[in-house]
């Protein structure tokens, strides 16, 4: 099933993540670590603003997300997120 293509994960109701989820890009992936003692839902802002699903991390966890690519579409941030955002057999 595809991903709900409506407000982008990181609308209006979310905030900044905690400091304690770190984030580390390079040109093909972004992975994303959860050193939080729970667990969080995370989206990536990029420069361009392109949409990405909201991912659950648990504690000590990591996920992975797009990298900048050839476009340099670099991470600008990360934010909560609700999860129901995505519809059944998001990843």
């Amino acid at each position: 099933m595809p991903l709900d293509a409506g407000p982008a994960a990181g609308a209006s109701t979310s905030s900044l993540a905690p400091e304690c989820v770190e984030y580390f890009q390079g040109w093909r992936y972004t992975d994303v670590h959860n050193g939080c003692g729970d667990t969080v839902s995370v989206t990536v802002e990029y420069a361009n603003g392109q949409w990405v699903p909201c991912r659950v991390i648990e504690p000590n966890g990591w996920a992975t997300f797009s990298g900048y690519g050839t476009g340099a579409n670099y991470v600008t941030g990360l934010r909560t997120c609700d999860p129901a955002v995505v519809t059944a057999g998001g990843s």
